[in-house]
Order: structure tokens, then sequence, then C-alpha cells
């Protein structure tokens, strides 16, 4: 692939971040809380870290569709934040484990179809 080509699929690559805080505290929280967790993990979201969910999408228009997924199974308690973030960005974000930097991760090498 040509460097020209390579820059152009950094910037067009977006990656959707879901950041949310939600209530737990009564059982009926928690199971939203479940309901809501499963939905991003089906939906092909990687958790980061907890409450912080990733998925890469390969477009803009692509990132679309997920938010609307993601806005579909909001709880009405708590707190839910979308970003969208090009390729580029993610890959300059800095990941450290205790002291210890560890490599971000990698955009999939292929579209996966369920």
């Amino acid at each position: 692939m040509s460097k020209q080509l390579l820059s152009l699929s950094e910037y067009k690559g977006m990656w959707l971040l879901v950041l949310f805080d939600l209530p737990v505290v009564e059982a009926e929280e928690r199971k939203k809380y479940t309901h809501f967790r499963n939905a991003l993990l089906k939906d092909g979201f990687m958790m980061l870290q907890f409450s912080v969910y990733a998925r890469f999408c390969p477009s803009e228009e692509a990132s679309e569709v997920h938010k609307k997924r993601v806005r579909f199974v909001i709880p009405e308690k708590g707190q839910v934040r979308i970003m969208s973030v090009t390729d580029r960005q993610f890959g300059k974000m800095e990941n450290y484990v205790g002291k210890t930097r560890k490599k971000a991760e990698n955009e999939p090498e292929q579209l996966m179809l369920f």
C-alpha cells in the first residue's frame, strides 16, 4: 500500500468510544447495566477499561450506524458519552499498565460479519 493511501485510510477509519457511568445499587439497575454492556459487546465493542468501550469503524458513515445502536440501548439513568476519533488519533493514545507502557489496540485485520 502506498504511503499516500495509508495516510488517507488513517483519517478515514474511525474508532467509536463509549464511556459510561451507570448506577448499579438496585438489582434492576444492575440488570440494565448488564444489558447495556452486553449490547456493546454484541455490536463488536471491546472493553478498554471498566466503563470504556471502543469499536473500529471503517468510515464515519459506518460509525453513525453504531452510534444509533448505542443510543437505542442507553438506560434512562446514568451518564453515557459517545466519541469518535480517527484511527490516527487513536493510534497516538498512550496506554500504561502500572508504569509499563503497552501497545494500543490495532484495528481489525478484516471486517467481521455476523
